[in-house]
């Protein structure tokens, strides 16, 4: 199975790091991963995206412009990549920053409200990792312990203290995920 995924908000929101956690999950799987990430000069605040491939067999080309997933943190990001997911596809979105949902009738929308869920854990920062979660409940693309392990190798060891919340939060993103999908 191969999942053409594009991650994309604002900086600072954790998207490429969000990227980074599931292309890393993907090799502790053995699987064939690209992760290609794109982001402004300005950085926080500025567009940020990255495009994640996980694939069980080769990757011909890391450019791709039609995905099987959106994920989109911010109201620009949806905008500029709904008409961009392929048939069928899937957008998840952050339906605590989109103002305007997805109108396409020819895929699945998938709004969690993640930054409200961040809020209510008392740290905003796991938000890319509720999201993330709410990716994997929709789409088993890997396992939760093989995100566990790859937040292991890209979180710095002095942040490892925070491994037991990022994993409350994956958790939490599957079920709010899980939730949208059974409405």
């Amino acid at each position: 199975m191969t999942y053409e995924i594009i991650f994309a908000g604002f900086g600072g929101q954790g998207v490429l790091s969000m990227g980074q956690v599931l292309a890393y999950a993907g090799l502790v799987e053995k699987k064939e991963v690209s992760w290609m990430p794109s982001y402004g000069p300005e950085m926080r605040g500025g567009t940020a995206n990255c495009i994640v491939i996980v694939s069980d067999k080769r990757i011909s080309s890391p450019i791709i412009s039609k995905f099987d997933v959106v994920v989109a943190l911010n109201q620009p990001s949806l905008d500029k990549f709904e008409s961009q997911v392929k048939p069928g596809g899937t957008i998840l979105y952050d339906s605590t920053n989109i103002i305007n949902p997805p109108t396409r009738k020819d895929i699945n929308i998938v709004p969690i409200p993640a930054s409200e869920a961040a809020v209510e854990m008392k740290n905003t920062k796991v938000m890319n990792m509720i999201v993330l979660g709410g990716l994997l409940g929709v789409h088993e693309i890997l396992s939760f312990d093989s995100v566990m392990d790859a937040l292991k190798k890209v979180l710095p060891e002095r942040y490892h203290h925070l491994l037991p919340l990022n994993k409350q939060a994956l958790v939490r993103g599957k079920e709010l995920s899980t939730a949208a999908v059974n409405a």
